[in-house]
């Protein structure tokens, strides 16, 4: 997951260029040409779409909610456990397999965020950290959990933040793996073309040139991802991998990050003070996407009780380190007093 940005220029800039493609590969195609080279590209983007999900279906149910419909998976039993993926990923970044011991002793819930993975966002719905916050709040209590551990991986990680600091009489506890906790300086470069301000920009991209350029650097990305662990052979298809090649994948990570442009990431480490829930940070020293000094040992202090484990690894915690991942999130679960 991408850090927040402090430079809207350099943002803007990332976002301009990818459109900017578009319109080179347009005008090239010139007169009558477009229209072809627009409906073949859709066209591709179209079958790859089904392709993926065709390979990774539904895993879960959905709940209708905010104006949208989110998509949840809920297994186990016993105090509960929800679990809240990062940028530009879904539910199934928690492995089943991997996580699995956690479903013999507690109930353990993994949703796609507004707009990610199966999950719908309400049309003119905000992607900001407080309005999915907000969702999460309200998917909580439709579900009748009682203080339940919130485990958020990267920019899950913020939204499980802002969840405890708005609806505080909803958390239990906070396990937070690789989290976003702070405002970054720049913004890391597989992301720099992420950002498009214009939504219907954002959707021409996402229909057009994102899928076939995703299929083209897809490795590349995904050790970029991974690094400095080698990528998962599992990530493909059971970490569901492959729906990251979809257009509404690119336009929840687009929305989502354009967002945070705008957002208050300064205004919520501000607050962390007020956190008042068992608060614990797995990091690797090696993640290349977010850094551990800035947001993780840069916690130490600011949150009371903090426990913080840093651990040679990278970004990809729940996929990458699934063992580790369980044991943190138990070992902070049992931290957590009347979660049910």
């Amino acid at each position: 997951m991408p850090p927040s940005p402090s430079s809207p220029v350099r943002l803007r800039s990332g976002g301009v260029r990818l459109v900017l493609q578009l319109a080179g590969v347009l005008l090239a195609a010139g007169g009558a040409g477009v229209g072809a080279v627009v409906a073949g590209l859709v066209g591709y983007t179209w079958w790859i779409k089904r392709q993926a999900e065709r390979t990774v279906p539904p895993a879960g149910r959905f709940l209708e909610l905010d104006g949208g419909r989110i998509h949840y998976v809920d297994e186990g039993s016993g105090p509960a456990i929800v679990l809240i993926h990062g940028l530009g990923a879904q539910l199934l970044n928690f492995l089943p397999e991997s996580l699995g011991p956690l479903r013999r002793d507690y109930r353990v819930i993994a949703l796609d965020r507004p707009g990610s993975g199966y999950s719908t966002r309400a049309s003119g719905r905000p992607a900001t950290l407080a309005a999915q916050a907000e969702t999460v709040a309200a998917f909580i209590t439709a579900l009748g959990l009682r203080r339940p551990l919130l485990a958020g991986h990267s920019f899950g990680g913020a939204v499980a933040i802002r969840v405890a600091l708005d609806h505080p009489g909803l958390v239990g506890g906070l396990a937070l793996l690789a989290p976003l906790t702070h405002p970054y300086e720049a913004m890391p470069k597989m992301f720099e073309r992420v950002v498009i301000r214009s939504p219907l920009a954002r959707f021409l991209v996402s229909w057009t040139l994102v899928t076939p350029t995703a299929m083209r650097h897809r490795d590349h990305v995904a050790a970029a991802m991974f690094a400095p662990d080698a990528p998962s052979p599992a990530y493909a298809v059971e970490g569901g991998g492959v729906l990251n090649l979809r257009p509404s994948s690119f336009y929840a990570t687009s929305s989502d990050l354009a967002a945070l442009e705008v957002g208050d990431m300064a205004g919520m480490a501000a607050r962390y003070g007020e956190l008042d829930v068992p608060v614990g940070i797995l990091f690797g020293t090696g993640d290349p996407i977010l850094d551990h000094r800035l947001n993780g040992v840069a916690m130490q202090g600011r949150v009371p009780e903090l426990e913080l484990e840093l651990f040679d690894g990278g970004h990809m915690i729940p996929v990458a380190a699934p063992e580790r991942s369980v044991a943190f999130i138990r070992r902070m679960a049992g931290r957590v007093g009347g979660i049910g």
